[in-house]
């Protein structure tokens, strides 16, 4: 039976660090986003409101930001090489990140099967993000599952790798966890705890687990 590796962004495959940190650091702003990263880690704020903040921060985003944030971002080792692995294997591996959709969608170019975040609007904007097309901790799982019909497997075939709060849901809902550089929300959750650099490494703690 073939298995489904779900992998969060921030915090997971970017080191100590978001796509909305990255892209803000690019125009100056990284300041502004980290205070707005508090805020959400406290629960001062939900995606929504997170999301349309930083909309407003990003008025002068342009491609030309997009590309440098995601080409200079602080990410895991070997992530190609893991999904690499994983498509050898007859296995599948996609991206779920509450981050923007144009940041994240960028990873299928790596090589996972998919690639979800919440849903902006094109860069540069012109328009306004809605709200409903935000995603929570919560759509994490709902996304899961329509990944799971769209590759023909079931929850107990997933894998899920993340490092805070907003993975707990997924935890809770498959069977193999991997808490990467993990904060205390995912403590005593995982099924596999990894602190490090090299995303290989992390995957070596489910690879023979078939």
């Amino acid at each position: 039976m073939a298995r489904l590796h779900l992998f969060d962004l921030d915090g997971t495959l970017l080191r100590g660090t978001s796509a909305p940190r990255e892209i803000s650091r690019q125009l100056g702003l990284e300041v502004e986003t980290v205070a707005l990263d508090r805020e959400i880690s406290a629960g001062l704020i939900g995606p929504p409101e997170y999301a349309q903040r930083v909309h407003a921060l990003w008025a002068d985003l342009t491609e030309v930001h997009v590309t440098a944030a995601f080409d200079g971002a602080p990410w895991m080792a070997r992530i190609r090489e893991v999904w690499a692995e994983i498509r050898g294997e007859g296995d599948y591996c996609a991206v779920i990140s509450l981050s923007p959709s144009f940041f994240v969608e960028r990873l299928t170019g790596w090589g996972a099967h998919a690639a979800y975040g919440s849903r902006f609007p094109a860069v540069p904007f012109s328009e306004p993000v809605d709200p409903a097309g935000v995603l929570s901790a919560e759509a994490k799982v709902r996304i899961a599952d329509r990944l799971c019909e769209e590759f023909g497997v079931t929850r107990a075939e997933c894998v899920a790798y993340g490092d805070s709060l907003s993975d707990k849901a997924l935890f809770g809902a498959v069977p193999v966890s991997v808490a990467v550089n993990a904060d205390r929300h995912l403590t005593g959750l995982a099924t596999h705890t990894y602190m490090g650099m090299d995303l290989w490494e992390a995957y070596e703690l489910v690879r023979s687990g078939r």
